[in-house]
């Protein structure tokens, strides 16, 4: 709602859009619902939540409490911006630590097809603008989790889990459409 994506009405889309172009009217409602005793926020890992994030920094004891639950990963959020940036900007905006050392990483997991440490650096950098934040569970978002149950990458959900647990100290969740599997 937030970003104004409605699958039923165009008409609220363009409502939706109106009222929360400001980042400030969403820190509101998120306000609001910390006043009501909601200190849980579910989000993907879309641009935006990095300056509502930005913007809770400046009040850390308000938002001391405040937990989000990152879903990832948002791919619109690459697409748009290797139209932008281009593929080193992309890089450079997205991935945390030495560009250098962080493609090379990339590249040579790439060609191994070492697909543990090509998710490593994505949920790394996803998890880049919660640096600070209360996470206690990082969830991987629906088209992923279903498309390597698809493939039978079983241990790609294996690796994810331990991965999260260790690096975030997190809670590994997982979404689907696919509930018979």
């Amino acid at each position: 709602q937030f970003f104004a994506v409605n699958h039923l009405s165009d008409e609220r889309s363009r409502a939706q859009a109106k009222r929360f172009k400001e980042d400030k009217s969403i820190l509101d409602v998120l306000d609001t619902a910390i006043d009501c005793g909601i200190n849980t926020f579910m989000c993907t890992t879309y641009d935006r939540i990095g300056n509502i994030i930005k913007m809770m920094k400046q009040n850390p004891e308000r938002y001391k409490n405040f937990k989000f639950h990152p879903c990832m990963p948002y791919a619109h959020k690459y697409a748009n911006a290797m139209t932008e940036l281009g593929i080193v900007g992309t890089l450079k905006e997205y991935i945390p630590g030495n560009i250098l050392a962080v493609a090379s990483k990339a590249g040579i997991a790439y060609m191994r097809k070492d697909f543990p440490t090509l998710m490593e650096l994505l949920v790394d950098a996803e998890m880049k603008m919660f640096d600070g934040m209360n996470t206690p569970v990082i969830f991987l978002q629906n088209v992923v989790v279903d498309l390597l149950m698809g493939l039978k990458m079983d241990e790609l959900f294996v690796h994810y889990a331990e991965y999260i647990k260790e690096k975030y100290n997190a809670e590994p969740g997982f979404i689907t459409m696919n509930l018979p599997r």
